[in-house]
């Protein structure tokens, strides 16, 4: 049945990596259906351009995952702004990098990208997550989770690099994520429902952007090229952003609730529960990880106001 996403009229969402494919799609889906939408973007110019095509004059606003100095700044734009944020939809990313790069802050690319900036954006927005009605913090995984496992001796992978094994730690690390904020948030009366999400096998630029970091060839290999093109194998962004639109819309969305395409091995298809891996289940695996972030990001969770 296709995804009816209720009205959105009255709330914030602030949506990371907006500018382009499953980030825009669903930014343009929520401010359809009446959100007041912030696109929170590495380059302003490209989310002023995807806003132009979005209802409701969406807000673009700069935030570069791989610096925790523009996190801080985002944040305290917003912060300084006072409006509480009813959806986060932590959705940014770089997939499969070939050779080992690092953030600003000295962190492996992709677990510093699509994990720890995260981790550190929630953090820093809490006080206005908590101050909204319904709250809600909707987290982007990969089906590529399953092959993945968090190395706490090695989480910035300097003894050994693989790309698609640091890409795949770093969708567990959100699974893992979502799952530790649900429990401090049930432990804290935070108010924060935590999900994720994936979009199965979705046709966007993250296939290229990070394979190839702009070189113009393509870092998927053969297998990954071919399948590119197999009828039927891929699906656009307008039903690849179906999922993460349930996590954070439906009313049937659970708490640590996980959703991806219902069909053909979770790969397309409408939004449905979608399975995880043993050690994405791991609880204790979850707060360790947590640990170690907070120490390398230097955040802390207080829902109160900032110092």
């Amino acid at each position: 049945m296709p995804l009816a996403i209720p009205s959105q009229a009255g709330r914030l969402a602030v949506v990371t990596g907006a500018n382009s494919g499953v980030g825009r799609e669903t930014a343009r889906r929520l401010a359809a259906a009446g959100a007041d939408v912030v696109l929170a973007v590495r380059t302003p110019a490209k989310g002023a351009e995807a806003a132009r095509d979005m209802a409701g004059h969406p807000g673009v606003e700069e935030l570069d995952l791989a610096s925790l100095a523009s996190i801080e700044a985002f944040a305290d734009r917003m912060l300084t702004a006072g409006r509480p944020i009813d959806l986060l939809i932590n959705n940014a990313g770089v997939m499969a990098v070939p050779t080992r790069k690092t953030t600003a802050d000295g962190f492996e690319l992709q677990i510093g990208t699509n994990y720890l900036g995260h981790f550190a954006l929630t953090a820093r927005l809490l006080p206005l997550l908590t101050a909204a009605g319904a709250p809600r913090v909707t987290s982007l995984s990969s089906g590529v989770h399953w092959f993945g496992r968090i190395n706490l001796d090695d989480l910035q992978s300097t003894r050994s690099y693989s790309a698609w094994r640091v890409y795949a730690q770093s969708k567990l690390a959100m699974l893992l994520f979502a799952a530790e904020l649900q429990r401090r948030s049930d432990a804290a009366g935070w108010g924060i429902l935590s999900n994720s999400a994936h979009p199965g096998a979705t046709r966007s630029n993250l296939q290229i952007t990070g394979p190839t970091m702009g070189s113009g060839r393509s870092g998927l290999g053969f297998f990954g090229r071919l399948n590119m093109r197999i009828p039927g194998m891929w699906q656009e962004v307008d039903t690849g952003a179906l999922p993460t639109l349930y996590a954070a819309t439906s009313p049937d969305a659970a708490p640590n609730g996980y959703y991806g395409p219902d069909n053909i091995f979770g790969l397309r298809g409408e939004a449905g529960p979608a399975r995880r891996s043993a050690r994405a289940k791991d609880a204790a695996m979850a707060r360790r990880l947590w640990d170690a972030s907070v120490a390398l990001t230097g955040v802390t969770w207080s829902a109160g106001l900032r110092a």
